[in-house]
């Protein structure tokens, strides 16, 4: 039987019914505008004139909704141009996060190679380092690749190496290896299957739900990203598109620029929308075991 805080007597009383009703509608309704609030500000201002957006108190609806804004924002800061680039590093990301941490994985939950356990304590250490304090040596690493010498400047893979070794999704993955069971890997291998023919043909297509998270965690966090990429991508043909909507935005009327955040939003909201039932069940999968 579940515990509460509100006892299943106390709930059958009309009172306490009633109370509880009205605190979790009062509750849920504060959350909500607080977390949708921004968000209509945001689409509503793409609607408004320039004079409209910076008035004081700011309209709660557009007096004169302007569509030409979208398409303004559109053509005059090439969002066409900054959303490819940003497709571009975020499949990049995505491709080498699954092959990459995926091998790291699976060798630290199936193979357990030595020291295996300590290496995995050492990676989710660095979830404690703030990610301010790695912007200086990565950039330092970038601009001068050790051994190689070659600067990373305006390349894609200034933004793909530093997030291949994402200590937070390796840990997803290997404890969603963890919760499946060695009988398998056992029969595999009295099947003759080399340890990457079973991560290939059994593991993989069982890990589903998990490697949809780790895809849409790495699209996110490259569609989000600032400050990296403004260091690393200088050049105007290489931004992300919240790098180029920042560059653009000094000579721009706030309500065009408003219009381009819009746009540049819509993408991981469909994708957010699609796949929530995938992040959700990717994440408990591998939280039990049997």
């Amino acid at each position: 039987m579940s515990r509460t805080l509100i006892s299943h007597a106390q709930l059958q009383r009309g009172r306490g019914r009633f109370l509880y009703w009205a605190l979790l509608g009062i509750v849920v309704t504060a959350f909500t505008l607080i977390f949708i609030g921004p968000l209509y500000w945001m689409v509503t201002g793409a609607l408004k004139s320039g004079q409209e957006i910076a008035q004081t108190p700011p309209t709660l609806f557009p007096r004169d909704p302007e569509f030409t804004n979208y398409t303004d924002a559109w053509t005059q800061l090439a969002l066409g141009k900054l959303l490819f680039n940003t497709f571009y590093y975020a499949a990049g990301a995505v491709l080498f996060q699954l092959v990459l941490d995926t091998a790291a994985a699976y060798a630290l939950s199936k193979l357990r190679p030595a020291f295996g356990n300590v290496i995995l304590g050492a990676m989710l250490a660095t979830l404690m380092i703030p990610a301010m304090v790695l912007i200086v040596p990565q950039y330092q690493t970038v601009i001068s690749l050790p051994v190689l010498d070659l600067s990373l400047i305006d390349s894609p893979f200034a933004i793909w190496l530093p997030m291949v070794a994402n200590a937070f999704n390796i840990f997803l993955l290997k404890r969603f290896f963890d919760s499946i069971p060695e009988e398998i890997m056992s029969a595999a291998f009295m099947d003759g299957a080399s340890p990457l023919r079973t991560l290939w043909s059994i593991l993989l297509p069982m890990s589903r739900p998990i490697l949809g998270v780790v895809s849409i965690f790495a699209v996110t966090a490259v569609w989000k990203d600032f400050l990296w990429p403004l260091l690393v991508m200088p050049h105007p043909e290489t931004r992300t598109v919240s790098v180029g909507i920042y560059a653009f935005a000094a000579g721009t009327p706030q309500n065009v620029v408003v219009a381009a955040s819009v746009i540049a939003a819509v993408p991981t909201v469909i994708i957010f929308l699609i796949f929530q039932r995938n992040i959700m069940s990717g994440l408990t999968t591998g939280s039990l075991k049997g």
